[in-house]
C-alpha cells in the first residue's frame, strides 16, 4: 500500500479540523481521502476516487459494498452512509489514518479489474 499521510491544516477548508490522504502514483485508481469537520452526526467524509469512474454492475456494487465493509471495519465507526458517486460519510470517532488505510486495502484488492474496465472505456 502506498503511504498514508496527514493534510497539513493551511492545505484544508476552514470549517475541516483534520484530513488524511494517501499518496499514490496512481491517483485515479487508487487515491482516498478522509476529512473531518466539526459535525455531530457525520463527522468524516471518505472519498474514493475511483469511485467515480465505475459505473457499471458487478463491479460499482461490489465497490460500494466494499468500502462501506472497509470503513465499518474501524474501531470507533458507529455508521456508515453512501453520500454521493465518490463520497462516503462516516459517523463515530475512528482514527482517520484507520479509515484511509482500510479503504486503500480494498481498493488494492479492485484496483487490477477497475484498470482494466477503465481502460476498456478510454
Amino acid at each position: 500500500m502506498d503511504e498514508v499521510e496527514r493534510v497539513a491544516a493551511d492545505e484544508m477548508d476552514d470549517e475541516l479540523v483534520e484530513g488524511w490522504q494517501r499518496l499514490t502514483d496512481e491517483p485515479d485508481l487508487r487515491a482516498v481521502e478522509a476529512y473531518r469537520a466539526q459535525h455531530e452526526r457525520w463527522p468524516w467524509q471518505v472519498t474514493v476516487a475511483v469511485a467515480e469512474f465505475i459505473r457499471e454492475d458487478p463491479l460499482e456494487t461490489e465497490l460500494r459494498d466494499g468500502v462501506v465493509a472497509a470503513l465499518g471495519s474501524v474501531p470507533g465507526v458507529e455508521g456508515v452512509h453512501h453520500e454521493d458517486r465518490e463520497v462516503w460519510l462516516v459517523a463515530g470517532a475512528p482514527d482517520g489514518r484507520a479509515l484511509v488505510a482500510a479503504v486503500a486495502t480494498f481498493i488494492d484488492q479492485l484496483a487490477p479489474r477497475a484498470a482494466a474496465m477503465l481502460e476498456e472505456g478510454s
